[in-house]
């Protein structure tokens, strides 16, 4: 019988209705190079039909595992059978040439010693979902082991952070046992890249173009290609961005792109985190252990109140979006004045400049307090009026109005609000005539906005978000890594990122 560590790292999921597409599938994730496949047959019409389909697919690609599956609409499946009738399938799949066979623990538990005679014609993997939370993983895992199996899947739905911590931290405490532990949802993303170097059996992925048979998964070719998860051994560094949301990020294309072009073992993933669980947050980043991460919207004031030491300009700015780890404390600086103050020195001379900056979260703070050091002549409006003042008076600004913004001239205007920014394309904050000889939008995706689109369109000089994004995202690498960043390499993955 085969062993189920000799299972590649990436399974990919294979859920469609009919055999023909099951098959069709399989065979295009095999020529782009994946191995490992779990035909889930309670998807088809007729179960039966995917036997066929795994002895038609492994005749012709030896080199490939089949994992079956076929999970009954009682446990979120959408097989409507009986339990005898499942265990018939799953063992004619084994004897088909599956490599293993998935069955759920309510289905194993009432099976009896019916579970056995499948046991007997391929390994057994007995799994446990729960796509409503995230329980004690530990009493899950006790009920499992009184059935024997060659190996356990858990998979649950992250709803914070630290669901993250326990479902990784599974399989690390009982070497013993055979688990593939995952998260599911955009909460658990980071089990979908980390599950396997922390000593899970395998994670799994969703075929190109599909969106998958559970909630969080992505295209294998994404692990491998994004993520480099064949790459992370137990030992690498994790780093990553916190956000709300996040998945819409091009940060983790672009330094584990960085990682790859210096060859570090090192990986970067997204981690959603809303504002009351940025303490909960920490507690993950601490266990992991994660050594850096980027902070965006909405966490980069809040941020402050959770490091041990903050740069000198980070503190008067009040905002930080680059943390990492040294001598067991959390440090905090602002790279986002890089960002601002490098891409505007190379087109005017800042200290003679007047300039409109539109926002006072905490991006346009980090660019107010630059621009002010630098000598600029500097204006502030907003959406919040009382924010705008708040923040003009800290860096020695001017207050003004959007509608006092449009009656004078600027030489340059620099747009820090989220408006324009994915999904919301189509909003933008000056409609009308802009007031500047130059923009600086610091909003990169899409790579062109609504309002560098009017920009260009009335002759305006302009600077897209992608600037300001890649020189703060190569100033945090090298705060991070102590190495020049790879910047020609950061770039290209981004476009790349911005343009699929």
């Amino acid at each position: 019988m085969p062993s189920l560590e000799s299972f590649p790292r990436v399974c990919v999921a294979l859920g469609f209705s009919r055999s023909e597409e099951l098959f069709a599938a399989a065979c295009r994730e095999s020529q782009a190079g994946e191995t490992f496949f779990e035909f889930r047959l309670d998807y088809l019409d007729n179960p039966d039909s995917g036997v066929d389909a795994i002895r038609k697919f492994l005749r012709s690609h030896q080199d490939c595992k089949v994992l079956a599956t076929c999970r009954r609409a009682a446990n979120r499946g959408h097989f409507r059978g009986s339990i005898p009738e499942q265990l018939r399938i799953l063992r004619a799949a084994a004897e088909a040439g599956a490599r293993a066979v998935d069955c759920e623990i309510e289905s194993a538990a009432k099976a009896g010693k019916a579970i056995d005679h499948l046991r007997s014609a391929a390994p057994l993997i007995l799994s446990y979902h729960n796509f409503d939370g995230a329980p004690a993983l530990e009493p899950v895992l006790k009920r499992m082991l009184r059935i024997p199996a060659e190996g356990y899947k858990l998979a649950v739905t992250a709803r914070k952070p630290t669901d993250v911590l326990r479902t990784l931290s599974l399989p690390r405490r009982h070497p013993r046992h055979r688990i593939a532990a995952l998260a599911m949802g955009e909460y658990g993303f980071a089990t979908r890249v980390l599950s396997p170097s922390f000593g899970s059996l395998f994670t799994y992925a969703a075929a190109c173009g599909s969106e998958g048979t559970a909630p969080g998964q992505v295209s294998a070719r994404q692990l491998r290609h994004v993520y480099r998860i064949d790459k992370l051994s137990r030992s690498a560094k994790i780093y990553g961005v916190i956000a709300e949301p996040v998945r819409h990020s091009i940060s983790p294309a672009v330094h584990n792109r960085a990682f790859q072009s210096r060859r570090i073992d090192a990986v970067y993933v997204p981690f959603l985190v809303s504002p009351p669980q940025l303490r909960d947050f920490m507690t993950v980043a601490d266990a992991l252990p994660v050594a850096g991460f980027s902070v965006t919207i909405p966490h980069k004031q809040r941020i402050l109140r959770c490091l041990d030491a903050i740069d000198p300009l980070a503190r008067r700015i009040g905002a930080v979006n680059t943390v990492w780890k040294k001598a067991g404390k959390w440090r905090g600086s602002n790279a986002d004045v890089d960002g601002v103050v490098v891409p505007l020195s190379r087109r005017m001379r800042l200290g003679k400049a007047t300039v409109l900056l539109a926002g006072s979260g905490g991006a346009a703070r980090g660019a107010a307090f630059a621009l002010a050091d630098a000598g600029a002549k500097v204006a502030i409006t907003g959406r919040s009026p009382e924010k705008v003042r708040v923040l003009a008076r800290a860096c020695g600004a001017e207050a003004i109005s959007r509608e006092q913004a449009m009656q004078r001239g600027f030489d340059a205007l620099i747009h820090a609000t989220p408006l324009g920014m994915f999904p919301h394309v189509d909003e933008c904050y000056f409609e009308d005539v802009i007031p500047a000889a130059l923009v600086f939008d610091m909003v990169y995706n899409p790579l062109e906005t609504r309002l560098i689109r009017n920009a260009r369109a009335q002759g305006r000089e302009v600077i897209p978000g992608l600037e300001m994004f890649l020189e703060q995202a190569a100033r945090q690498f090298e705060i991070w890594i102590g190495e020049t960043a790879p910047r020609a390499a950061m770039q290209k993955a981004a476009m790349e990122a911005l343009n699929p």
